[in-house]
């Protein structure tokens, strides 16, 4: 090594040593801008140099009095320029890790003995390279000194592997593995046995205590309840509106994607896993068998379980990924039917886009589909030849669908189809005398709720001994299954003077119960629904549903809302939020009601949004009319800042220019916590007669102490107003 450069790095050396010290001494009150953090953020760029080098070095070190090298001039001198690059460059790596700690999201234990073991490196390195040309340093203080920075080299190395990808990256797989396979479906725990491995795999590298990205936890329950800086991770029940997820399905190069580009990313089957769980509240103790047994949930799950060597084998590869994600689409889902398994199950969903085209679009994958779910789509019998396209077809559900058994015949091409579902078709005993002898796979097939009496599915039972005919439910008391709640059938639940409930069940000879008082109906005393319930107010309708055999539906609840008059225009007097536009002033009386999760621009439609100015709009009656009363519709999403009106008044009067205040009043706080909701604050003041009213929406302008957003003004949203 030249002697000027030599001595010149030997002065940098020194002076790294000495700002080295001054940043640990004093890293708690560092400021870095942010031309350092990009510095920083090339600590894992070049944090390799040093360890090879200083490796090579201390490799050489360790022989360097042996009788054949102690006398060797080039040794001696490369050893010497190795060992002065390898601390500089050291020197480097420790600064830039400084810089990068400093940023949010890296804290604890793991980042401080990564920290401290590293400088630790560095400060060996140099006072081996200032020591080493003395009398006193022999072989053994050389030997010493060599395995102790070996050591802390591993010792370093693997503390940042742990910061970058968990503590227990190296046996993960293994050990998940043996998780997986070691419990029975019936002791297995969702959270613990299917969404905590995902969360392990794929999230807790960078979100436990040692590495807080975002200051949000994956490790434990509380601390995923608890969210991170953007606020609640997940809203049990409602995974479009959760975090976790809407973050999930972000495009790959948008900088807020989870997992981050370049890190392992969430499978179509885990995420599947994840909206299921969320959207059954995202239970912490409920076992898979706790659900039912045809729930998606309990299917996934005991799928993901299944240990591989489980798995029926199949002669067929498996689909890229990309590819499955290509053809996933809102109205048509297709997963991995279990872990490992180049099997796929295809979903198809919202029976007014359904087409042929759906099915024909899977051709690529036409032999990895063994399981395909049309229930209550429009399929005719001109869409079998679509079906018949996937030859290794186990399993097809076409329940209340609209084919006959002309058409079904099309099926028996299908040699591997072993379960048919057939429920809810208008197809009679001669139609299934005619078909079931065609499908000599055929294992199980569904046939309640069709044209089949209790004796037509006796004969047929008796007439095909070796296949499973699934004729309905007895009231055996062994194995009933739950309803499905009911579902309101209105084209809209706003009204002007009166509404005949249209509430309705799919499934035929179902009793729907309901109450208006706020209770829970029963199956003996709450009054039965039928075409002539008529309401004529503003009621929360409870329902369940009841027919012998079954098990209850869980109970559903139907919010209707009278609104008398309608303006003939309306005109806005402040700008709305520039992403809540919706209709403009036209969207209060328009009979259309939003839903949670407005800031996902595709459910922003239906809101009109104010935050840094009230929402003020005027609306006309051409003839004049009395009222009595208006209400508000908002919506309460604490995680996004979205707060009820602060204040509402309301004007009326016989023209723009001559209007009095009728009314102000104002809208409760929610608490802490408080889930998710849609609601309605009603002012009501003595009936007047007006030809104009407007209408004041004051947003709340100081968010409460204990919300994250403390101090700032909050988001109103109103999607409708009620005028009585």
């Amino acid at each position: 090594m030249h002697l000027r450069f030599r001595v010149f790095a030997e002065q940098v050396l020194i002076a790294s040593n000495i700002f080295i010290l001054f940043l640990l001494l004093f890293e708690s009150k560092l400021v870095i801008p942010a031309w350092l953090q990009t510095i920083g953020r090339m600590h894992p760029l070049i944090l390799h140099f040093p360890i090879v080098i200083l490796l090579l070095a201390m490799l050489l070190e360790f022989f360097r009095f042996q009788p054949e090298y102690s006398t060797n001039t080039f040794y001696k001198n490369f050893l010497q320029g190795l060992l002065l690059i390898g601390s500089l460059f050291a020197a480097v790596t420790v600064i830039m890790g400084i810089f990068l700690s400093q940023e949010d999201g890296y804290e604890g234990p793991t980042l401080t003995w990564h920290k401290w073991t590293g400088a630790g490196i560095f400060f060996i390195a140099s006072i081996i390279y200032w020591i080493r040309n003395t009398g006193w340093y022999k072989a053994p203080v050389a030997k010493v000194s060599a395995f102790i920075t070996v050591v802390g080299l591993v010792m370093t190395g693997h503390y940042g592997a742990a910061l970058t990808h968990g503590s227990d990256f190296i046996w993960e797989p293994v050990s998940i593995e043996k998780e997986m396979a070691a419990v029975p479906l019936d002791q297995a725990v969702v959270y613990t046995n299917v969404i905590k491995p995902i969360f392990d795999q794929k999230c807790t590298s960078c979100h436990n205590p040692d590495k807080l990205k975002g200051e949000l936890i994956l490790s434990d329950p509380a601390s995923i309840m608890k969210g991170g800086k953007s606020g609640k991770l997940l809203v049990p029940g409602n995974p479009q509106i959760s975090l976790l997820l809407q973050r999930a399905h972000l495009p790959m190069d948008d900088k807020k994607h989870m997992p981050p580009s370049g890190k392992s990313q969430l499978t179509l089957q885990e995420i599947s896993l994840l909206t299921l769980w969320v959207k059954r509240n995202a239970d912490f103790k409920k076992k898979v068998t706790d659900f039912p047994e045809k729930d998606s949930l309990r299917i996934l799950a005991a799928a993901y379980l299944l240990p591989a060597e489980q798995q029926e084998e199949y002669d067929f590869p498996a689909v890229d990924e990309a590819e499955i994600a290509k053809l996933n689409t809102d109205y048509r889902t297709i997963l991995p039917l279990a872990r490992e398994s180049p099997a796929l199950a295809v979903n198809i969903y919202n029976s007014a886009s359904y087409s042929s085209k759906q099915l024909d679009e899977l051709s690529e994958i036409k032999k990895q589909v063994i399981a395909l779910n049309l229930n209550k789509m429009p399929v005719k019998d001109a869409d079998i030849k679509s079906i018949t396209q996937f030859e290794n077809l186990h399993k097809l559900d076409l329940n209340f669908t609209d084919v006959t058994a002309a058409g079904l015949k099309e099926l028996s091409t299908l040699k591997h189809l072993q379960n048919l579902t057939l429920s809810g078709t208008k197809l009679g005993l001669e139609d299934f005398k005619g078909l079931l002898p065609n499908l000599k796979s055929l294992k199980t097939v569904a046939v309640w709720d069709t044209k089949l009496s209790a004796a037509d599915v006796e004969q047929l039972q008796k007439a095909s001994k070796n296949l499973d005919i699934i004729g309905g439910f007895k009231d055996d008391g062994k194995s009933p299954l739950r309803l499905n709640p009911p579902q309101v059938k209105n084209s809209s639940t706003i009204f002007a003077q009166s509404l005949a409930l249209n509430i309705k069940h799919p499934i035929k000879g179902v009793d729907i119960r309901y109450t208006m008082d706020g209770t829970e109906p029963d199956s003996i005393s709450s009054p039965l629904l039928d075409d002539k319930t008529v309401i004529t107010k503003n009621e929360t309708i409870k329902a369940k549903a009841y027919k012998k055999g079954w098990y209850g539906s869980e109970m559903a609840t139907f919010e209707f809302f009278k609104s008398a008059y309608v303006p003939d225009s309306s005109n806005l007097l402040a700008p709305l939020n520039r992403v809540h536009q919706a209709e403009g002033a036209k969207t209060f009386f328009d009979k259309k009601l939003g839903v949670i999760g407005a800031n996902n621009p595709a459910w922003a439609n239906n809101w009109a949004g104010v935050r840094d100015n009230d929402m003020v709009f005027v609306s006309e009656f051409k003839k004049p009319i009395t009222i009595s009363s208006l209400g508000v519709h908002y919506m309460i999403e604490e995680a996004t800042s979205i707060f009820p009106p602060d204040l509402v008044e309301i004007w009326g009067g016989s023209s723009p220019d001559n209007m009095k205040l009728l009314t102000k009043f104002k809208a409760p706080l929610p608490k802490k916590g408080d889930t998710p909701s849609l609601k309605t604050v009603e002012g009501k003041f003595s009936p007047q007669t007006v030809t104009w009213i407007k209408v004041v929406a004051k947003p709340n302008g100081k968010i409460p102490d204990w919300h994250s957003n403390k101090g700032k003004k909050a988001l109103l949203l109103i999607d409708e107003m009620f005028l009585n």
